[in-house]
């Protein structure tokens, strides 16, 4: 697998970056984990948007989805020029947008669910439940025999930790600094991402959905705190390969 931060910041981007969008390719398959504010304009630096074979977004709260819009008109301007074939399928849960993922003969939804198991290409796809203010949920993507895993936005909880086990690549949210509770916003601080990283027995951890305030450095030295493994920051344009 190939994953590519598109977009790591959580609320809005910084200047010319983009929130939560991961592209995860295998085997030219290739799927958009999110996508969040600015994460159309950058991933065309990646791929055209025409060669996107699926998207997935874990919840609705803008910084994880409000580029559907302008995705929606790339598939449509795409569509008419001769470009692509066929409609882009958007996973996503129910909830007051799904209906907004049909769009004529270039989008359409797909819901699913915490039993669900999505066979996407060469991806098999499961998913937890979180602890959010709205429906969200966490992702594990099993591939050629690697795991990669997504918190997306949540607060602790100890089944995650069951949920993530054995992972290769853990991304976890990390909006808040270990002296902070991010649990009434349901949010992870760092010494909670390098718990569940410790606890899953991850192998590798990266820390995204960064805050806008303090020096991200310090995440990372309180993630490892706590988790023997290593541990990354997410960060724009970042390519790794499991």
């Amino acid at each position: 697998m190939k994953i590519t931060v598109i977009g790591h910041w959580g609320g809005f981007p910084h200047v010319g970056e983009a929130t939560s969008g991961y592209l995860i390719e295998h085997e030219n398959y290739k799927l958009l984990l999110e996508c969040g504010s600015g994460v159309v304009s950058s991933l065309q630096k990646t791929i055209d948007l025409g060669k996107l074979d699926a998207v997935l977004i874990t919840h609705y709260h803008y910084d994880h989805c409000c580029d559907i819009g302008p995705l929606q008109y790339a598939r449509q301007i795409k569509t008419q020029l001769g470009e692509i074939k066929s409609p882009l399928p958007i996973y996503a849960p129910k909830g007051e947008f799904f209906s907004l993922l049909k769009w004529e003969d270039y989008t359409y939804g797909e819901s699913f669910d915490a039993v669900s198991i999505l066979r996407l290409g060469p991806f098999e796809i499961s998913f937890i439940k979180n602890i959010h203010p709205v429906e969200a949920y966490s992702v594990k993507i099993k591939c050629d025999g690697k795991i990669l895993s997504f918190t997306s936005d949540t607060s602790y909880f100890n089944e995650l930790a069951d949920f993530f086990y054995d992972s290769d690549l853990l991304i976890s949210e990390c909006s808040f600094y270990a002296d902070m509770d991010g649990s009434e916003a349901g949010h992870l601080n760092s010494t909670q991402a390098g718990i569940l990283a410790e606890n899953s027995k991850t192998k590798k951890l990266m820390l995204t959905h960064l805050p806008h305030f303090g020096n991200p450095e310090d995440l990372l030295l309180q993630a490892k705190k706590v988790y023997s493994g290593e541990t990354i920051l997410a960060s724009y344009m970042l390519k790794l390969e499991l």
